[in-house]
């Protein structure tokens, strides 16, 4: 550089010399050509010092007019691109114009460089203070021209249901739920993109784009795109009701609460990855599509923050306690995440998105395994679910309703169930084995079973286990049979008429049935055998004796069973039917045996027997008084 100053001084002064020598008017001819070849000898020497100068002269008019142009608005509040079709224009030309002074100023010589370098700090100056106007205008135009939405009008699949969900384990009533909630759309929300940004936009903010990045400007850039639609997405997620909470937070909220933010869950994280986040990155595309890379990480950047909060509000639920009515939210979690896992791994399909896609995978593991535990700790509780009293009048225990009602709720879920569960061992045994397809469809014997019917049936097993030991509170044996029989003819009935029936077959419900009927006759025998024996002929009393016990008998069965329940009425006929046959037929046998007995010492007769044995089971006491029917 510094020899370049000594040439331009030594071409300066030469060029004085030669100018004073020609002012000379008595020069000789021999003088002219001499001077005339040192002023060519002079141009062969230094021959690009002219030609920088007039370069000069016009790069710097050409820069003091897109300075104009640049500094006229750097005071303006008013938008460029607000102000007519013609000004954008005619900044970004000034723009380019500035961006061609600089590669003129670069491709010179280092011939007058103090010249040079003036020139270019005057550029660069112009070209920050442009830049730095092209951000805010970046601004602008995004922000004003952001496309909202009403997201309630978008529907979605779902087969989401509210079994159990405001219950607790001991306390559920019958029909808690058998069918998906009718408060959510199951179209399936079918995979496509909106506009968020208007459309009519995006050439100009490609322009901008363009022109900061060929001025390397590509950073600021980034950071001032990035920062925009970060806010927009916080948005458009925040417009789905979703709201941010603290893994902390989640966990302090009861079940009711907690239960209502997973519906919103269910609903946002599917719109969101399918609906905002595809759409996200195809304006990416649209605006970044020449930097490939650039576009793929400005994506990545801009939606790491919200697809994180909603993947960790996932892990923060998948973490929780393992209530039985939460493995229903889990399973529709877990069924949601599976959906789109397709979805993120095309959406990040790059490397600068492989975070996202780990940790969604994460969050389908951690799902999966909290259902897992979740289903095994329900065996647990229906078997350790201990009472200290007998359940009132014999009827359907809580425990019985509850758990049928939850296994029935399972098969809704039952393809994603037997996904989770096919690889866990029953009894030793393979759980996905296969079925022998000449197999009736409706006799499912334990080989064949489902992994999910494995299951169900461990856990039918657990609550007849249960049920077993809670008949064994009742000090009237009777009783305890007429226990077994409600609870057990309700587990067959959940069983016939919901989908039970194609997961356990009708094997399981003949068995089942027969368990019932044994119990009933447990109870008839229990109760009526010795009240039947008394009219047995055993030669110890007459006919009037035993005529009378058999009454007094009978009416202390019948002041307590008028008490107990059956609550179906099919099965109370049943019982009342039966018990009439043997009953009865044995009074009216034993008196048509014994002619001797008058009228007056017949306090009931065999009609009245059965009129009165309509009263059992009904589940509230009835009177003696007219108790005499005929």
């Amino acid at each position: 550089m510094a020899n370049c100053e000594e040439e331009e001084h030594i071409f300066a002064a030469a060029q004085h010399i030669l100018k004073a020598l020609w002012a000379n008017k008595h020069l000789g001819d021999d003088a002219k050509r001499t001077i005339a070849e040192l002023e060519c000898h002079l141009s062969a020497v230094f021959p690009t010092i002219e030609r920088d100068e007039a370069v000069h002269a016009e790069v710097e008019e050409r820069l003091k007019s897109a300075e104009r142009k640049v500094m006229q608005w750097k005071a303006n509040p008013s938008s460029i691109w607000d102000s007519g079709p013609t000004k954008p224009c005619e900044y970004l030309q000034a723009v380019n114009e500035i961006q061609s002074v600089m590669e003129i100023l670069g491709g010179l010589s280092m011939n007058n460089i103090s010249k040079r370098r003036e020139l270019t700090r005057r550029a660069q100056c112009a070209l920050q203070i442009a830049m730095s106007r092209l951000e805010e205008e970046l601004y602008h135009i995004i922000v004003q021209h952001k496309q909202s939405f009403e997201p309630q009008y978008m529907s979605f699949r779902s087969h989401m249901v509210d079994a159990a969900s405001n219950e607790s384990f001991a306390s559920v009533e019958d029909e808690i739920v058998d069918k998906a909630s009718s408060d959510v759309t199951a179209t399936e929300l079918v995979q496509h993109t909106i506009d968020l940004v208007d459309p009519q936009v995006i050439p100009d903010i490609k322009a901008i784009a363009c022109a900061m990045f060929a001025s390397n400007y590509e950073k600021e850039f980034r950071e001032t795109f990035i920062g925009i639609r970060k806010q927009a997405l916080d948005e458009y997620l925040s417009s789905l009701k979703f709201e941010k909470v603290s893994i902390e937070d989640l966990m302090k909220l009861d079940w009711e609460n907690l239960n209502s933010q997973i519906k919103i869950w269910l609903r946002a994280v599917e719109i969101f990855v399918r609906l905002y986040l595809a759409s996200e990155k195809r304006f990416c595309g649209q605006i970044l599509g020449e930097f490939d890379s650039v576009s793929s990480f400005c994506f990545a950047e801009i939606s790491e923050a919200s697809i994180l909060c909603l993947l960790n509000f996932g892990e923060a639920v998948a973490m929780g306690p393992h209530r039985p009515e939460k493995l229903f939210r889990l399973l529709d979690m877990y069924e949601v995440v599976l959906d789109i896992l397709p979805d993120i791994d095309e959406l990040y399909s790059e490397e600068t998105g492989f975070f996202i896609r780990l940790e969604l995978h994460g969050l389908s593991m951690s799902l999966r395994d909290s259902a897992m535990v979740t289903l095994t700790e329900f065996e647990d509780l229906i078997l350790s679910d201990a009472s200290i009293q007998c359940f009132p009048q014999g009827g359907i225990h809580h425990l019985t309703r509850y758990v049928m009602n939850y296994i029935s709720t399972l098969t809704v879920y039952s393809g994603i169930l037997d996904c989770i569960l096919k690889d866990q061992p029953v009894d030793g045994q393979s759980a996905s084995p296969e079925i022998d397809s000449g197999q009736n469809s409706n006799d499912v014997s334990s080989s064949v079973l489902s992994p999910l019917a494995h299951r169900l049936r461990s856990l039918i097993s657990a609550l007849e286990s249960n049920l077993t030991e809670k008949s064994k509170l009742y000090k009237d044996g009777s009783l305890g049979y007429i226990f077994l029989v409600n609870n057990i003819h309700y587990m067959v009935q959940k069983v016939k008429d919901s989908e039970l029936r194609l997961l356990f077959g009708d094997e399981w419900i003949r068995k089942h049935n027969g368990k019932f009927m044994k119990h009933a006759m447990s109870y008839e025998r229990a109760t009526w055998s010795s009240i039947i024996s008394i009219l047995k002929d055993d030669g110890k009393a007459n006919a009037k004796e035993k005529c009378k016990r058999f009454c007094n008998a009978f009416e202390e069965v019948y002041k307590s069973q008028t008490q107990w329940h059956i609550p179906n009425p099919q099965l109370r006929e049943d019982l009342q039917i039966s018990t009439s046959q043997n009953l009865v037929h044995a009074y009216r046998t034993f008196l048509g045996n014994s002619r001797d007995i008058g009228d007056k010492y017949i306090k009931y007769t065999p009609d009245d027997l059965g009129k009165m044995i309509l009263d059992l089971f009904v589940g509230s006491p009835r009177s003696l008084n007219n108790s005499r029917r005929g």
